[in-house]
């Protein structure tokens, strides 16, 4: 079976904090860009953020751009600089990859559904004491959904 080339490849971004609170979202095909990761998670940041991320361009001249202290850590090399590291994100991207394998393929216009319901679950596991539950039972009864097959329209993922 032959791979998909990084141009075919969907990628999505996973930023998460130390205390496990996490924001998942797509950003388009190919190579990331600047301008996707302002438009993704630009309006979830401030200036005190301080950005530990993989080895890739983007990142590094995203976070100069912005003003963030930045930490890279490349694949294989050191894993943390003082109590900076990714490794929440890299357990989060592992539990991610072996949850989504079961569907054997998602649609791409789906896929931020999908992830949306992982990290619900994910959330969850780290939150079960009885009230949480409580409140998860409530709150998913108070916002209907009126997305259906026939509403939603069959476009590019993102332009």
């Amino acid at each position: 079976m032959k791979s998909k080339s990084r141009h075919e490849q969907v990628c999505v971004l996973v930023a998460r904090g130390r205390t496990k609170n996490t924001f998942v979202g797509l950003l388009g095909c190919g190579r990331i860009t600047k301008k996707q990761l302002d438009k993704v998670i630009g309006d979830k940041l401030n200036p005190s953020t301080v950005l530990c991320t993989d080895a890739w361009r983007a990142f590094k001249t995203y976070a100069s751009d912005k003003g963030f202290t930045h930490y890279r850590f490349k694949t294989g090399a050191e894993r943390a600089k003082g109590i900076y590291h990714i490794q929440n994100v890299n357990n989060y991207h592992q539990r991610l990859k072996q949850w989504i394998m079961r569907f054997k393929g998602v649609a791409t216009k789906y896929l931020q559904h999908y992830l949306g319901w992982f990290n619900f679950m994910d959330t969850l596991a780290l939150d079960t004491d009885e009230r949480s539950i409580r409140t998860f039972a409530v709150e998913s009864y108070l916002h209907p959904i009126n997305e259906t097959n026939a509403t939603i329209p069959l476009r590019k993922m993102i332009a």
